[in-house]
């Protein structure tokens, strides 16, 4: 068992730090790597585990403290993996509505049948920045990708992800709800394992 007091969070997405610090509770601490630095590694790696693993070198490096990652994206079936670890970026950067949108156009023609779908996330932990042996934990949440978008709540592409076994979008599911059964909360729940939190 590993006792951290504070992690730093490789993520500037205030959304994100507020989602992960629920599912962590509060014998750890997580704090921003904003509070550190605003410059982000370009994400260089080619899949959701070796960006993870960057991401959170570089903020063990740059922080000094223990650090924790997320990697995390959309993998639509019918687009053979994509937006995959393009996500955020998938609109140019251009943010969550216009990634929406682009995301609305790329399966306008496709039948709901074939708009499968999963949320994946890979959280790393490193110790320090050269740790030999980071400790990764991947959730996968599957669903479909809606016709329109649908639900207030999340971010991201949350109001596009139909989850079935709540008959509704990721967006319309309330935070506790979704801090329960999403990627992150699956990732999140193995990594609390492996700290000996759960």
């Amino acid at each position: 068992m590993m006792n951290f007091q504070q992690l730093v969070l490789a993520s500037h997405n205030a959304g994100k730090l507020k989602e992960l610090q629920a599912m962590l509770g509060h014998s750890v601490q997580l704090r921003s790597i904003g509070e550190f630095s605003q410059v982000e590694p370009e994400e260089t790696g080619l899949s959701f585990v070796e960006n993870a693993i960057l991401k959170a070198r570089n903020a063990a490096r740059i922080s000094g403290l223990p650090a924790l990652a997320d990697d995390s994206g959309l993998a639509v079936d019918f687009l053979g993996g994509a937006p995959g670890i393009y996500s955020a970026r998938y609109a140019d950067g251009k943010g969550d509505a216009a990634n929406n949108a682009k995301l609305l156009d790329a399966l306008k023609d496709v039948p709901e049948a074939e708009r499968g779908a999963q949320f994946v996330c890979v959280l790393a932990l490193v110790r320090h920045a050269d740790d030999p042996l980071p400790i990764l934990c991947e959730g996968l949440w599957q669903g479909r990708i809606l016709l329109q978008a649908s639900g207030e709540h999340g971010f991201g592409y949350d109001p596009l992800f139909w989850v079935p076994e709540r008959n509704c979008s990721s967006a319309d599911l309330a935070p506790v709800d979704k801090n329960q059964l999403s990627h992150r909360a699956r990732a999140m729940a193995l990594l609390r394992q492996r700290l000996g939190l759960a």
